[in-house]
């Protein structure tokens, strides 16, 4: 019995004091029985801890100093600053004419837009070229109204070098519907077709000049059907194209007050062709046969039949010098 109670002694004594390891390390105790049938505290999940060899000792960690932000260059800063405030002002002055109910100035149009369209059309009609005239009417559609006006107040139309084409020309004859002189000699590409659209033209009636001189593409098809509507007709020029009697014939039976007509270099022309235009036109007082393959002896013919007539071989233009007026 002695054995056992100094046992039992033992055991209290080591209950009572905490135990150390070798490493110095002092050990918890272990709980006793009564300590076990306390309630166990409420235990809170926390994050596993990082992973060492992952997470950077501080001794690596970049200094605040060194750490690299992203930002503009100085220059794409200042200009994004100033639209910034720009676009900050637009919309303060915005605000401010809301609440005040002002309307914002709009933008001062040129003096030459406030020109009524009636004297816009005057100015256009004093430029001296057809070039500048194309390049007015492409401004805007009041100028192209404003070209159109202008040109229904001339009385000439000169498009001599201007190199148009039929649909071009015939466009603008039909709008100048006070012309009364058209020159559309050489330099312009016109065909029969083109002399067909011409002659649809209301103007075409009142036409007392008309200058053909240098036009290859046309023949007698064109010429016929545009002297047949063209009866006020006192001068005529179709040198140096390639018609024949029968124009002349055409130009005999519409044009009775033709005084004028120069046939240069019309080498396809006959002596029939000139007796029937002297024969049909009593007021014929000039007529240029230069270049032609006509006798003298023929001439002196038609000066029988019109005594007052004046024969020219002198190559001359008839409207060569008249411009866009």
């Amino acid at each position: 019995m002695g054995r056992a109670a100094a046992r039992r002694s033992a055991v209290r004594t080591i209950q009572r004091r905490p135990c150390s390891n070798r490493a110095g390390t002092r050990i918890q105790q272990a709980p006793s029985v009564p300590a076990l049938r306390r309630p166990l505290a409420r235990r809170v999940a926390l994050p596993p801890p990082a992973s060492p060899s992952r997470e950077p000792s501080r001794c690596c960690r970049p200094a605040a100093s060194s750490i690299v932000l992203p930002c503009f260059p100085p220059r794409d800063r200042g200009a994004r600053e100033r639209e910034l405030e720009k676009q900050a002002s637009a919309q303060e002055m915005a605000g401010d004419d809301a609440r005040s109910g002002a309307v914002a100035p709009a933008e001062e149009e040129p003096h030459v837009e406030r020109l009524p369209a009636d004297i816009l059309a005057h100015v256009l009609s004093l430029l001296p070229s057809f070039h500048d005239l194309s390049m007015a009417g492409a401004v805007s559609r009041r100028w192209r109204r404003a070209v159109g006006r202008s040109l229904a107040t001339r009385r000439r139309l000169s498009l001599a070098g201007q190199r148009t084409g039929d649909e071009s020309t015939a466009r603008l004859v039909r709008a100048a519907v006070n012309l009364r002189d058209l020159d559309i000699c050489w330099g312009c590409h016109i065909t029969d077709q083109g002399l067909l659209d011409i002659s649809s033209a209301a103007c075409v009636g009142n036409l007392t000049s008309v200058s053909l001189w240098g036009l290859a593409g046309i023949t007698d098809k064109g010429v016929v059907h545009l002297v047949s509507r063209a009866r006020s007709l006192q001068h005529l020029n179709i040198g140096g194209t390639f018609i024949t009697d029968e124009s002349l014939y055409a130009v005999a039976d519409s044009c009775p007050n033709l005084k004028s007509i120069i046939l240069w270099s019309c080498r396809h022309v006959t002596e029939a062709g000139l007796v029937a235009l002297v024969n049909k036109c009593p007021e014929l007082e000039c007529i240029n046969v230069g270049g032609m393959r006509v006798s003298p002896e023929s001439f002196a013919g038609l000066q029988s039949i019109s005594p007052a007539l004046r024969i020219r071989s002198i190559p001359q233009i008839l409207n060569a010098d008249v411009q866009v007026a």
